[in-house]
């Protein structure tokens, strides 16, 4: 649990160092995050796994419509803050929220990001598309939801059953990140494209998770860091038993 719990901190420091402008560590750039990780995911298909061992490792290389802020002592509704929505309002009866999307965001393999991935990804959640995700741990997330619609290429709208103002926290957790229409989710387990501030270089199962610092961020100047290394445990452990003639009796 300890073990977890550090490389847990290990990726929140990876974050903030991504996010938290105003930090003073943040400040310098360059330098490789290397991370021993309690486990090694199945895939890197976060909306197809269901613990931090993915999650963890991936929320860097993607984005959310909305964010938690990474540096305040608790999470609310009241600290989620935009990320690729600028900004975002709920009609009066609280059944309809309308996010307005930021401009000029590229996926990592050069295409726009629009309001239809936005679309993509919650029909994709809710089942409504032919290709279906392997797994899907938090669909019962979105029962609420009647459909999402894009108004152009740069307005997203939530169209709910009932009232539900607190889908806004469901959409802020690190658990619901946007995929691109383009990409099939069997791409998405192996080589994910995102839109963050890291791409994927490399994913050996049971082994390490590679990252490295995407230039064409949107956020300009970000990250501050070059790359992120990503280690399981397990894998250290096993080296470290066979480098060591000691442990082999």
């Amino acid at each position: 649990m300890k073990r977890a719990l550090r490389a847990v901190a290990a990726l929140t420091a990876l974050l903030a160092a991504t996010s938290a402008a105003e930090t003073a560590f943040a400040q310098k750039r360059g330098g490789i995050l290397k991370i021993y990780f309690f486990d090694s995911p199945a895939s890197m298909s976060i909306h197809e796994e269901t613990t931090n061992a993915a999650e963890g490792p991936m929320m860097g290389v993607f984005n959310n419509l909305v964010l938690y802020k990474q540096d305040v002592p608790q999470s609310g509704l009241q600290s989620i803050v935009p990320d690729l929505a600028s900004e975002w309002s709920w009609e009066e009866d609280k059944t309809q929220l309308t996010f307005q999307l930021r401009e000029g965001v590229k996926w990592h393999d050069g295409k726009p990001f629009t309001a239809k991935d936005v679309v993509c990804t919650w029909d994709l959640l809710l089942g409504k598309t032919t290709d279906r995700l392997r797994t899907n741990p938090r669909k019962s997330w979105y029962h609420n939801v009647k459909e999402v619609i894009a108004k152009g290429d740069h307005e997203a709208i939530f169209r709910l059953q009932r009232s539900q103002p607190a889908l806004l926290a469901l959409l802020a957790s690190g658990y619901s990140p946007i995929y691109p229409c383009h990409v099939p989710p069997r791409d998405m387990r192996s080589h994910p494209i995102g839109t963050g501030p890291y791409k994927l270089v490399e994913f050996k199962p049971n082994e390490s998770i590679k990252l490295t610092r995407n230039s064409d961020y949107w956020k300009k100047g970000r990250p501050y860091l070059t790359a992120s290394n990503t280690q399981s445990y397990r894998t250290a452990r096993l080296r470290s038993s066979v480098s060591s003639p000691a442990s082999l009796t």
